[in-house]
């Protein structure tokens, strides 16, 4: 597919080496399930056929290896997880996945849901359908080593609780009666008694609810269950942000199509009741239910009725590189770890490798993790570290005290899709239930500038920090570029780096003063010190010790100038001392600067293509090897500071 950046600029896209392939003649292995745990060997853990024995034994997902259970596929998943192996086991991670994966593929609740969704059309008076255009998880607990469920009803089977809706449509109504009004929670809730009952209403009659709602059950012509993983990847400790990847995987409802029933008690005929109620419902679906809504999950439409007026930006995007990923997938559910050649198990500081594949998949959290990231490290700047959370959990959202927030802000992707190493979408950005309307337009302003900066900045995905390029081994594409596929003088950028240096300050100026306006006091032209740094300590925050600067891409038509000199740099250093080189660069090995371990560093340094220059971002650049980096770049401009 042949795609344009907004003029003048054309994407220079790297080419895959002639003699390098895509694995794409791998074949693929049919997968049966449900499968009985271990595949064969005497005692349940023989290791298969490859024999070895100094080659450990497979992990059983099991708790009793030697009797497997036999699921039917009609069972719930609550079934799996009567039979689960020991928490305590080495191999959770790995043997979780597995089970998650066995539940989502073996699952076939059509009987069942036939008669469900059936059952909901004959009782109700009024049924509609509604759609999930990607994921939804509702209520649900935690499993066995804290798997998040959806929930399941007594029989096992996913479905949204007829309490979860009538709390939804309440909650619609009263939100509709402040900003009708501008009243009070507890002066609107009050007013809707005659619809949803209130045991403090004057009037009797208003004592109980006037409609009842069903529990609503997904349609049974699809394979509902859908494992997903959720990833924190930064965590606040100590008041630092501090990179901490922590993949949980978990079901969910993948893009089901729900009945909702609802229905007048006995002895009540007034339909225009049941309307109202149904309008509200319909609204609040359309808002999101469950968790994780503002990014993009519980989004209900019924067709024809999609709502956007909560919407304030939108741009389409093509992404190139190693794309965005999900979960990770396990190639054979049977046999779920690596093996070499000679049939030996691949082993990694003793322990088996488990055979995943990722999952490429355009995921608005991906979006919406890269916005909060550059929020995070432009407001360390201006901001103390707890004014920063407060501010960051106000707008993105909060899950740890005292910043447990909902968040200002829901992003949604519209025709997300995958094309061999490309991804694309529309990114919508809207406002949540929860932002006073006071202050949409300042956030509207802020969100708009962000993300502008977001798109010259870095890409998105796995291979974020550096602009797509090829090698000559797997993967053959590394770093992601990232692209505003529009036409909108909004996004239109200037020939000349000195031009490019001019829009960068107006975007970031209109980005403080944006957060100056939702109520924030700084002065940004005097940026703050975050934090120590070092040649191995430095801080992701864009404060007086990082530089941004563009350059002129004299580029070989692959990497482009700045990361071809990065790269130079870091194989120079990697020869002489692995911790210098990982100071630059980042690493995944480990190191013991000044005697203290470190683990996965992810790379100080971004770079951003923009086909006629790069843009490269450097955090704790006050320091060798860095700032010698910075030195090296021919012809660059300082964008930032200011």
């Amino acid at each position: 597919m042949v795609f344009d950046r907004p003029q003048p600029n054309q994407p220079k896209r790297p080419q895959p080496p002639a003699t390098a392939k895509p694995d794409a003649s791998r074949p693929r292995k049919v997968i049966n399930v449900p499968v009985t745990g271990n595949q064969g060997g005497s005692g349940g853990h023989g290791g298969g056929s490859n024999g070895g024995g100094s080659q450990p034994s497979i992990p059983s997902p099991w708790l009793n290896p030697e009797n497997p259970p036999q699921p039917h596929p009609e069972s719930s998943f609550v079934e799996y997880l009567r039979w689960m192996r020991s928490p305590s086991s080495e191999y959770k991670d790995p043997t979780k996945v597995q089970l998650l994966q066995m539940a989502e593929e073996g699952a076939n609740y059509c009987t069942r849901l036939q008669e469900l969704t059936q059952r909901t059309q004959l009782i109700a008076q009024n049924t509609f359908k509604v759609q999930c255009p990607w994921r939804i998880r509702v209520g649900g607990h935690r499993g066995p080593e804290s798997i998040l469920l959806p929930a399941f009803d007594a029989l096992g089977m996913p479905y949204i609780p007829s309490s979860t809706l009538r709390g939804l449509a309440r909650n619609q109504a009263i939100r509709e009666i402040i900003r009708q009004q501008n009243i009070k929670w507890e002066d609107a809730e009050k007013q809707i008694a005659p619809w949803f009952g209130s045991l403090d209403a004057k009037n009797k009659s208003d004592r109980s609810g006037k409609v009842v709602f069903l529990d609503a059950y997904p349609l049974p012509n699809q394979n509902v269950l859908a494992v997903d993983i959720a990833n924190n990847i930064w965590q606040w400790e100590n008041n630092t942000p501090k990179y901490s990847p922590n993949p949980n995987s978990f079901l969910s409802l993948e893009k089901p199509i729900f009945v909702i029933g609802l229905r007048l008690p006995s002895g009540c005929q007034d339909n225009q009741i049941l309307e109202k109620v149904k309008h509200w419902l319909v609204a609040g679906l359309q808002s999101g239910v469950g968790s994780q809504v503002n990014t993009g999950y519980g989004q209900l439409n019924i067709a024809g009725k999609v709502n956007c007026q909560s919407e304030f930006f939108r741009v389409e995007f093509i992404l190139e590189g190693q794309l965005i990923h999900g979960r990770q997938k396990l190639q054979d559910i049977k046999q779920p770890y690596q093996k070499e050649r000679n049939g030996n198990f691949r082993l990694s500081q003793g322990k088996l490798r488990s055979d995943t594949i990722p999952s490429t998949e355009v995921r608005p959290v991906a979006f919406k993790s890269m916005l909060r990231y550059w929020f995070r490290s432009f407001a360390l700047g201006v901001l103390e570290s707890t004014q920063v959370q407060q501010w960051e959990a106000k707008i993105f959202g909060g899950i740890t005290p005292p910043n447990q927030k909902f968040g200002w802000l829901m992003v949604k992707i519209l025709e997300g899709r995958t094309n061999s190493n490309e991804q694309q979408g529309i990114l919508t950005l809207n406002y949540s239930l929860e932002i006073p309307k006071e202050q949409q337009e300042n956030l509207q302003k802020l969100i708009q500038n962000l993300t502008w900066l977001m798109f010259h900045l870095g890409g998105i995905g796995q291979g974020a920090r550096r602009p797509c390029y090829s090698r000559q081994n797997r993967p053959y594409m590394r770093g992601s570029t990232l692209i505003p596929d529009s036409k909108d003088s909004f996004w239109k950028l200037p020939k000349t780096t000195k031009e490019f240096q001019e829009l960068f300050r107006q975007r970031l100026e209109a980005f403080y003063q944006a957060l100056q306006a939702l109520g924030a006091n700084f002065n940004y032209r005097q940026l703050r010190n975050s934090g120590i740094v070092n040649s191995f300590t430095w801080l992701e925050a864009l404060d007086i010790n990082a530089k941004i600067i563009v350059v002129s891409s004299q580029r070989n038509d692959n990497k482009g100038y700045a990361l071809e000199i990065l790269h130079q740099n870091f194989h120079k250093l990697e020869t002489e001392n692995y911790t210098d080189a990982k100071n630059l660069c980042g690493g995944v090995n480990k190191d013991y600067p000044n005697n203290k371990k470190r683990e996965v560093i992810p790379s100080p340094v971004w770079i951003a293509d923009l086909d006629d220059y790069q843009v490269v971002t450097v955090f704790g650049a006050s320091a060798d090897p860095r700032k010698k980096y910075l030195e090296t770049l021919r012809n660059s401009i300082q964008i930032f500071p200011l």
